[in-house]
């Protein structure tokens, strides 16, 4: 298999060579560029990188997620994926029930302050603990909002009805796969301010060509360390998926991106991730008995010959 770390890198390295730096939202600045591409060849192997481990776990129970329409984190929870915890955690520590240590600004404060960060992480592990355990509190304050799993799944309409997404671009797919109109939108202008966080991988395309099925992601914004890896490997394996439930090979996975951006305290990871050599690229398992997107469960979805040097740790910007 052919090493697909190789259009990521490039883009770590062109961000370095040519970013612009810039504030953001999080107060932690980015040096970032606007308007990049990669492309990946799904024919070749399953672009989860090698240069730094990349947990598939997490990656495939996020998209399983999505995928029930789901946006509560109780789900995730349950299956001991962790990567959307703050933004709950925000909600809850800002509301009037919340009665603890203050938590203002918890993110940059726990990076600067060890004590307040010991502190954070067990008011955080608390809140996580009670979503688990307690459904009331969990309907409360484990839903995101409209997030990609309410726009994917039932997208609502002026009219009050609902648009189900994700099934109407794969029956499209099967009976006119030469339509301009494979799309799949996250972006709900209406919808964005209720949402924990505005949709990042704002809309995707797909394009069928000679029995191969390919997929097109805009992403409006990239954290480039931490975020797009899980991006890449999450968009090939919707890939796979959808091409197994419309009887078609997979293609390619283009990812566009808009704000590509390297936060300021992700320097030295990526430096160090730079200096790694690539292994070849895994294999993706589907269970040859399932064809439904919607009959996967975790163990239907595996990485084969998986090799990959060791995970890299950097703090998340919220």
């Amino acid at each position: 298999m052919a090493n697909l770390d190789e259009p990521y890198l490039q883009l770590i390295r062109d961000i370095l060579a040519h970013g612009h730096a810039k504030a953001d939202r999080t107060g932690t600045g980015t040096k970032s560029l606007f308007g990049y591409q990669m492309r990946f060849d799904l024919s070749q192997g399953f672009p989860l990188l090698t240069t730094k481990k990349v947990p598939f776990g997490l990656i495939k129970s996020e998209l399983l997620w999505f995928l029930r329409g789901d946006t509560n984190i109780q789900y995730l929870l349950k299956h001991k994926n962790h990567i959307w915890d703050e933004w709950a955690f925000k909600n809850w520590v800002e509301s009037d029930e919340y009665h603890g240590p203050d938590m203002t600004d918890f993110g940059l404060r726990a990076q600067a302050d060890p004590a307040f960060n010991e502190l954070y992480q067990a008011e955080k592990k608390a809140f996580c603990e009670r979503i688990v355990n307690d459904d009331a509190f969990a309907a409360k304050y484990g839903n995101l909002g409209d997030v990609y799993g309410a726009q994917w799944r039932h997208w609502q309409t002026r009219q009050g009805e609902t648009i189900d997404q994700i099934q109407n671009v794969i029956e499209t797919i099967k009976t006119n796969p030469d339509s301009r109109r494979l799309i799949v939108s996250a972006w709900n202008p209406e919808d964005v301010p209720n949402s924990a966080l505005p949709p990042c991988h704002t809309l995707f395309q797909f394009y069928v060509n000679d029995n191969k099925l390919s997929c097109q992601l805009y992403q409006r914004s990239g954290d480039v360390f931490l975020g797009v890896p899980f991006n890449i490997a999450s968009y090939a394996l919707l890939t796979h998926m959808i091409a197994r439930q419309t009887g078609l090979e997979v293609g390619e996975f283009v990812h566009t991106l808009g704000d590509a951006h390297i936060y300021n305290n992700h320097f030295d990871q990526v430096q160090e991730q730079l200096q790694r050599q690539p292994f070849a690229a895994p294999t993706l398992w589907l269970n040859p008995d399932k064809t439904n997107i919607m009959d996967f469960d975790m163990e239907d979805i595996k990485v084969l010959d998986y090799q990959s040097g060791p995970a890299i740790k950097a703090p998340v910007a919220v």
